[in-house]
């Protein structure tokens, strides 16, 4: 696994979390991003660091909250004024987020994965 994600945990409602997202220099020139996926639920792109275009990108959900930033090693995502909706698996991708500027991966959908932290607002 190339892609470790860390920091998740359970918060009160308006508390903050910071997930990190480890990874190997050989990421640094592919787009890379967070998905959420809660139960019943399809995964969503949260925020992402679209390397190409210099921008970052937020769901509509999370802007204002949520900061998104990356170095030379980690990917991390600041997360304030959680709320009870944005409980789910968060996890760090790397790739294609489905935009055609993007490098691809290998894999099947273009992007690498991580195995997810599990973030819980109750």
């Amino acid at each position: 696994v190339q892609l470790v994600e860390s920091g998740g945990g359970s918060v009160q409602a308006g508390g903050s979390l910071r997930l990190s997202c480890a990874y190997s220099g050989y990421y640094s020139r592919y787009c890379m991003g967070w998905f959420r996926q809660a139960p019943g639920k399809e995964r969503e792109e949260v925020a992402s660091v679209i390397t190409r275009a210099d921008m970052s990108y937020y769901a509509d959900s999370v802007k204002g909250r949520f900061t998104v930033s990356r170095d030379s090693g980690a990917l991390y995502l600041q997360m304030t004024s959680l709320k009870p909706e944005d409980s789910g698996m968060y996890y760090c991708a790397a790739g294609r987020l489905g935009r055609n500027h993007c490098p691809r991966r290998p894999g099947a959908d273009g992007n690498d994965w991580g195995k997810g932290t599990q973030v819980t607002v109750s």
